[in-house]
């Protein structure tokens, strides 16, 4: 008797991925990106899931230009659709300290006005880390938002 294998639905990995100026104008460009990519994915505006990757991919750039910024050299960002979530990347060429990982990162002053993009991503994302950027120098902050309808959309998108 022959068994036959279970088919399984295909592992699509949608990639987009953009180098930006390391500007306000670019970080500001990088949400617009983020987010009309996803709604070519089949992730519309204004939904949980586009509404926090535009969060954090706003805080993620922000942050290259404030904190990883190296003149001369641009961040990218880099979004993902893989199995199950939207995974985002932005990756600088900063070296030096990295910021905090996840479960570390503490609450700013009080009437601060800087320190929490960092809080904002650890609220909505499902899963972030920071890595060492591959090749150095610098670093990747990755973070994840799950996607609950993610088969329909990556069949409806031609998966």
């Amino acid at each position: 008797m022959t068994v036959r294998p279970t088919p399984r639905p295909p592992v699509t990995v949608r990639v987009f991925t953009q180098r930006l100026s390391a500007t306000p104008r670019g970080a500001r460009l990088a949400r617009h990106l983020a987010l009309h990519q996803l709604d070519r994915w089949g992730i519309p505006h204004g939904t949980d899931v586009s509404d926090a990757v535009a969060v954090i991919v706003a805080e993620l750039a922000a942050n290259a230009v404030t904190h990883g910024r190296v003149p001369g050299r641009d961040f990218e960002l880099r979004l993902l659709l893989i199995p199950g979530s939207v995974r985002i990347e932005v990756t600088d060429t900063r070296t030096g300290p990295r910021p905090p990982g996840p479960g570390v990162v503490r609450p700013p002053c009080p009437l601060g006005e800087a320190g929490r993009g960092l809080l904002l991503v650890d609220a909505v994302a499902a899963r972030w880390e920071v890595l060492d950027r591959t090749p150095a120098p610098g670093k990747t902050v990755r973070a994840e938002v799950d996607v609950p309808d993610w088969l329909g959309i990556a069949r409806r998108a031609g998966a």
